[in-house]
């Protein structure tokens, strides 16, 4: 065992793959403090920096004082608290589905609702860039599946025209890839699955918050309300929270608060959470201007980076790769800018596919001009 754990680690370091755990030692905000010294912080997905908003604090202490840190079980025993009912009824108005199921996590989430609803004798289409939870997800349910090229209608549909004698058919993707920042093409998945009789669900996590007219993601974006099956996301990311959710009908609810075994054998959300996620999804429908000052960073910020020649793909959204195609080029860009104290992360595989390690700023509503300013001119002064 030791020698296959040292081994491990030494191949991952010669291929500069090994990955080390940094300590924050202050809320996530637009700076953050790691061993005592201030940094500009271009890493995290706290897009609209609601992470340390008062008014999150303030939900989830009165929440604290009223029900308590812990769920104590399981929400079938009796881990169901008030907080999560509130929380499930507010992302599903917020959504306009039927109802909502609260999640602990993302990766959770994304694995109950695959394994639990699929399986041996269906056919499940993903995107070859989806998150490992959606994929691991696919391999617990045992159904088959194939991974269409990243966003290529033309080839999911040939795919769609084989696919032939299957229980069921679902399309499964992100709606916002986390590492290249593209939005996938869902108004053209919707009619692709209504031509072929399939199911789509999405992964919002990266979208709510960020994208459509009032914040509620990209099936909003494309005015697909009515017409997407599954709607999962997650309260980590633009809401400033922790968990995840699935929305739509309440018979799809019903089966998974009976099935998804990652809902079922864990204990529920601390309740403060809940209560914090709440005042978040408020936050978003009710303050358009951080979501406004979020696209116009964003824009100012892609712009000028483009101009400098880098590398972007097709990113439409504040998450911004620069491509350096190496691993060790990656890491080595993130530890010059860290040591100007830009905190920036280096992105490698199996993250990303081989040949296309990055550097990924995420921008913040949070961040002024001058910080934006500082990493173009810390970028500018490097040759990528």
């Amino acid at each position: 065992m030791n020698v296959f754990v040292s081994d491990t680690l030494q191949d991952l370091e010669e291929k500069g793959l090994r990955r080390e755990l940094r300590t924050v030692e202050s809320a996530q905000g637009r700076e953050v403090v790691i061993d005592g010294k201030r940094f500009l912080n271009f890493c995290s997905n706290n897009y609209l920096g609601l992470a340390d908003d008062e008014r999150l604090k303030k939900a989830a202490a009165a929440c604290l004082e009223e029900q308590g840190l812990g769920a104590g079980a399981s929400r079938l025993v009796c881990g169901n608290l008030s907080a999560h009912r509130v929380l499930e009824e507010e992302i599903a108005r917020f959504k306009g589905t039927e109802a909502s199921l609260v999640f602990s996590t993302g990766y959770m989430a994304n694995v109950g609702i695959i394994a639990s609803l699929f399986g041996a004798g269906d056919m499940i289409f993903s995107d070859r860039l989806n998150h490992a939870s959606i994929i691991d997800g696919i391999l617990l349910s045992q159904a088959k599946w194939k991974r269409y090229p990243h966003c290529d209608m033309d080839a999911l549909e040939a795919m769609l025209q084989k696919a032939q004698g299957y229980r069921q058919k679902v399309i499964v993707t992100d709606t916002v890839f986390s590492m290249d920042g593209d939005i996938a093409p869902l108004d053209k998945i919707v009619a692709l699955a209504k031509k072929y009789d399939c199911l789509v669900m999405v992964d919002e996590a990266h979208a709510l918050g960020v994208l459509g007219e009032n914040g509620k993601g990209v099936v909003e974006y494309f005015g697909l309300q009515d017409q997407v099956d599954i709607q999962m996301g997650t309260f980590s990311k633009a809401v400033g929270s922790f968990g995840a959710y699935c929305c739509g009908r309440k018979m799809l609810i019903e089966c998974l608060v009976n099935k998804a075994r990652s809902f079922i054998y864990t204990t529920g959300l601390p309740p403060s959470i809940a209560a914090a996620s709440c005042e978040g999804i408020r936050i978003i429908e009710d303050d358009q201007q951080r979501r406004q000052q979020l696209w116009e960073n964003t824009r100012y910020f892609v712009k000028r980076v483009k101009e400098m020649g880098f590398e972007t793909l097709n990113t439409e959204t504040p998450i911004v790769p620069i491509v350096v195609k190496e691993a060790e080029l990656a890491v080595q860009f993130s530890k010059v800018l860290y040591e100007q104290g830009l905190f920036v992360a280096a992105i490698r595989p199996p993250t990303v596919p081989q040949g296309t390690s990055r550097l990924r700023v995420t921008i913040m509503a949070t961040h002024t001009q001058e910080d934006l300013d500082r990493l173009l001119a810390a970028l500018s002064a490097m040759k990528i």
